[in-house]
């Protein structure tokens, strides 16, 4: 009888989650709630199994073994829990469950098992909308629509946009209670309230940024726990959690293209300048790059610029990207992007993604970044490992187009600010030795 309850509810377990990343109907199971439900439910009755099942007797060595292993960590970079059960005919293996849909555990987000921040507003999950906003019901009564701050995930149709949503019903499903606290403003222009959400003392946002399940994002005012959001993602992409995987979103790209800069800041009134506002990428590989499918975007979640059919780079040849609009020349294209400029002079990301959707190379410059206020590049991709010039930039400044000298330039000489030096520092930018060229 034990078996029969552990296999009821481990293929429960495996039709849940399938359907809480796209829900197909089996079972009844037509909205992602009836999934968590079910999910739910599944779990109790493997538990109940477990407990049924008799102690293995010292003295029968006849008796299969049975043993379960349970590999998981708050803050070791596994992207998975998994369950095996062994015996002396066969191994079967239960379903493995993504971390990013992990019910709520005591980590470095916080702990669950804790009584809520001070102050905070006492609130029951209505729906699920998508990774980063849901309804609640209020005490007070009525409900409401709730956009988690600080957080962005993928909108619908976007790679892992589906995972994202999953992800947030796991850690807050529907009829559970949470608490919700505000930072400085209390509704954005959608007049949805803007809010952090905690279930005990852990941090739901920052949580779906750790496990990989949305991109950390500051949205100013409203900035109290940003740099919690930016270490958490900064652990996630050195894990390659949820979307930060090279293959999120199906096989990853082998190109050798990288964010060389992102040139934010135009003269004047950014959005009356747009051409003086572009991003340089450059191919670093050993072959022709084509780039049709790819895309390059912002945090956003409106700015997407999609490649020119078969446009192609050649090896160690540099593209520009140019904000606003006139005809595409060369390595010369327009985004053309409409009544405004893309990239904040406060701090962004710039995100290259392959025509699968994964991200292959991003950029993140100013108080956007993870880990300093300098810009660094990151990659899912290596990078190439070649130490000389390419493409007339040398490799000291990795996320800078600088020429090798002669001449010897200065930081008067050239546009960039807080760029990364690595190695031989032939221009002497990096006078203090911390790695960060032209500070001031």
């Amino acid at each position: 009888m034990d078996s029969l309850f552990i296999l009821a509810g481990l293929g429960g377990v495996l039709v849940a989650l399938v359907n809480l990343i796209r829900p197909r109907g089996w079972l009844g199971l037509v909205n992602r709630q009836r999934a968590g439900a079910l999910l739910g439910a599944s779990f109790v009755v493997t538990l109940i199994g477990g407990a049924m099942a008799p102690a293995p007797s010292a003295g029968d060595e006849t008796e299969a073994a049975a043993t379960t292993t349970v590999e998981a960590s708050a803050t070791a970079p596994s992207t998975t829990i998994e369950t095996t059960t062994t015996g002396s005919v066969g191994t079967t293996a239960a379903p493995t469950v993504p971390t990013f849909l992990l019910p709520p555990a005591a980590g470095p987000s916080g702990d669950p098992g804790q009584p809520v921040p001070s102050g905070a507003e006492v609130v029951t999950v209505v729906s699920i909308t998508d990774g980063d906003t849901l309804i609640v019901a209020l005490a007070a009564g009525g409900t409401d629509t709730v956009r988690l701050i600080g957080i962005n995930t993928p909108e619908s149709g976007e790679c892992f946009s589906e995972e994202a949503t999953a992800g947030l019903t796991a850690l807050i499903p529907p009829g559970s209670q949470i608490a919700m606290t505000v930072d400085v403003s209390d509704r954005d222009q959608f007049d949805r309230l803007l809010r952090y959400l905690w279930v005990g003392q852990m941090s739901v946002n920052e949580e779906i940024v750790r496990r990989g399940a949305g991109i950390a994002r500051r949205y100013p005012p409203d900035t109290a726990l940003a740099d919690r959001f930016e270490s958490a993602q900064s652990f996630a992409q050195s894990a390659q959690l949820g979307l930060w995987a090279s293959d999120a979103c199906g096989p990853a790209s082998e190109s050798g293209l990288r964010i060389l800069e992102v040139f934010y800041d135009a003269p004047g009134d950014d959005n009356a300048n747009l051409n003086e506002e572009w991003v340089t990428i450059r191919n670093d590989g050993g072959n022709i790059v084509d780039l049709s499918g790819w895309t390059l975007k912002d945090e956003s979640a409106t700015h997407r610029f999609a490649f020119p059919a078969l446009f192609v780079l050649a090896v160690g040849e540099v593209m520009t990207i140019r904000t606003g609009c006139g005809e595409d020349f060369g390595t010369e294209l327009f985004w053309c992007n409409q009544g405004s400029a893309v990239w904040n002079n406060t701090g962004d990301t710039a995100f290259l993604l392959d025509p699968n959707g994964n991200i292959h190379h991003t950029f993140g410059y100013g108080p956007a970044t993870t880990t300093t206020s300098a810009p660094i590049a990151t990659t899912t991709t290596p990078p190439s490992t070649a130490t000389t010039s390419a493409g007339n930039c040398h490799s000291s400044y990795p996320t800078v187009c600088i020429p090798p000298a002669p001449p010897d330039l200065n930081c008067g000489d050239i546009p960039h600010k807080r760029f990364q030096v690595v190695g031989d520092d032939p221009h002497g930018f990096d006078g203090d030795n911390d790695g960060i060229g032209c500070e001031s």
